[in-house]
């Protein structure tokens, strides 16, 4: 049997699924409910220093659902906690106590100098906290007050605020990075240079859910008034998956500890993360829509996957994909396919036949009968038809083998791997001649 546990920069855990600095970690009996549903480890909600900020007291979440009413995003303007520093600091240090196998990290924002930081260090430390997760990703709210994603989106406050942290503490110091950024390899790096034992991203994605048609406010409203927010959720986990992917290929931050965040919800999601590089994943939007126990579905679903692969621990899984991630200018260009639709799977509604007539390449024929085939002299293999086809495995891409004659170009497949770089319609190539 695969064996989850995991080890994060010094931090074991029983299993590689952690619940993110949010709502659900921001108090003692939410941790505690955690645990015992089976979450390998926590990030307690961010702490900040004394007086405690003021939480909006009307709705804090806009949400955004697919046709079936699922849960697809969720936008939050809560910040920090709002509970007194003491208070927080008492009840980590009970249930570190009380759950001595399990990780717990704490999740830390204050103003943006020394004194400040190495004060609220010294005050987690006491607790026996595993470690701390730097807040630089917070997107609204704290970001107006120089915190957050203000100190995120400059690579050399993180580095400076990173330095400070690891020369006033002995525990491990995550720093977790903004979306809100053009290249996420520059925070990172610079995260990397001050020291951080490891990064976690994503944290939310500056946003606004919806508006109000009646009273043309966004949502969620607040005495007729709206704001941006947070947003997080399934929705975000492509652009959390690509910013786990350059951070774990880019040279200078190749072996950086990576913990992934961003619409994990199911067990194959995390295992999606763990192959492109990260060593474990945080959630949050998924405990808040099916509650704590929907872990013991990632747990049984990651561990009976990684037995029928042969993964006997989770180190196996991290990382693999990463050597398949590349630039678009290094794609084969001699690998060519052509849509196939097997036609006893095909229910004839012609959802793929709309598709490409309309707004793709018109290979696809409709015959008497609503039966459907593919033109090959038109098809350019965009695979859309598979996209938007409603039955599993109806429309497949199959490559043309190598020697036969593309019909839609008349030249015939080549063997050998060509790319961009070294094509003839490549103006860069023919300078380069």
């Amino acid at each position: 049997m695969a064996d989850l546990t995991t080890e994060f920069v010094g931090i074991k855990s029983p299993n590689p699924f952690w619940l993110a600095s949010a709502p659900p970690t921001d108090k003692e009996y939410n941790v505690r409910r955690a645990f015992e549903a089976g979450w390998g480890g926590v990030v307690w909600k961010t702490l900040g220093i004394d007086p405690p900020v003021v939480n909006v007291n009307g709705p804090r979440y806009g949400a955004v659902w697919g046709p079936d009413r699922r849960l697809l995003g969720l936008n939050n303007i809560e910040l920090i906690t709002d509970r007194p520093l003491e208070v927080n600091l008492r009840e980590i240090k009970a249930v570190k106590r009380d759950w001595p196998d399990r990780a717990l990290v704490v999740s830390l924002m204050v103003p943006c100098d020394e004194e400040s930081w190495k004060y609220i260090l010294g005050r987690v430390e006491e607790t026996g906290a595993d470690g701390v997760e730097l807040n630089f990703g917070c997107p609204h709210g704290m970001s107006e007050r120089g915190m957050g994603s203000a100190v995120g989106q400059v690579p050399e406050y993180i580095e400076m605020v990173t330095r400070w942290c690891k020369a006033n503490t002995r525990m491990p110091v995550i720093v977790k990075l903004t979306p809100n950024i053009t290249d996420i390899r520059y925070p990172a790096r610079a995260a990397k240079a001050g020291g951080a034992d490891a990064v976690s991203l994503i944290n939310t994605i500056n946003s606004i859910t919806g508006v109000n048609l009646d009273n043309f406010a966004p949502e969620p409203e607040i005495d007729g008034k709206g704001t941006h927010g947070g947003y997080c959720g399934p929705a975000v986990k492509p652009i959390a998956l690509n910013m786990v992917a350059e951070i774990a290929r880019d040279p200078e931050t190749r072996g950086l500890p990576i913990s992934g965040i961003g619409g994990v919800t199911t067990w194959r999601d995390a295992a999606e993360f763990l192959a492109l590089g990260a060593h474990n994943v945080q959630v949050c939007t998924a405990a808040m829509t099916y509650g704590f126990k929907v872990v013991q579905e990632m747990i049984a679903g990651l561990s009976e996957w990684m037995d029928a692969k042969g993964f006997a621990s989770v180190s196996d899984i991290v990382g693999r994909a990463v050597p398949n991630v590349t630039d678009w200018q290094y794609l084969n260009l001699n690998y060519v396919t052509k849509a196939r639709i097997d036609q006893e799977k095909c229910i004839h509604c012609g959802r793929c036949y709309a598709a490409c007539e309309d707004t793709s390449h018109q290979a696809i024929w409709m015959k008497e009968g609503r039966v459907f085939e593919v033109n090959d002299a038109e098809c350019v293999a965009c695979n859309l038809c598979v996209d938007v086809c409603p039955v599993e495995g109806c429309i497949t891409m199959e490559r043309l083998a190598p020697g036969t004659v593309d019909p839609r170009t008349g030249k015939v497949v080549e063997a050998d791997y060509a790319n961009w770089t070294t094509h003839p319609n490549n103006p860069a190539a023919k300078a380069a001649e």
